[in-house]
């Protein structure tokens, strides 16, 4: 018993951290623009990396 008073109020601290960490990125824009993100994965930058050291 004495370990669920020290757990619940702990669990509940632990959402409520989450639950700020959710919202701080939400005001920031963290979850503006998604479809960018999905689309910026598939884009293959290699090929300019190296076309750009065999310039040099």
């Amino acid at each position: 018993m004495n370990g669920l008073a020290i757990l619940i109020p702990l669990a509940l601290l632990m959402g409520l951290i989450g639950l700020a960490a959710f919202f701080w990125a939400l005001k920031r824009g963290q979850f503006e623009d998604l479809d960018g993100a999905a689309a910026r994965i598939l884009i293959d930058d290699e090929d300019d990396a190296i076309a750009t050291d065999a310039a040099t």
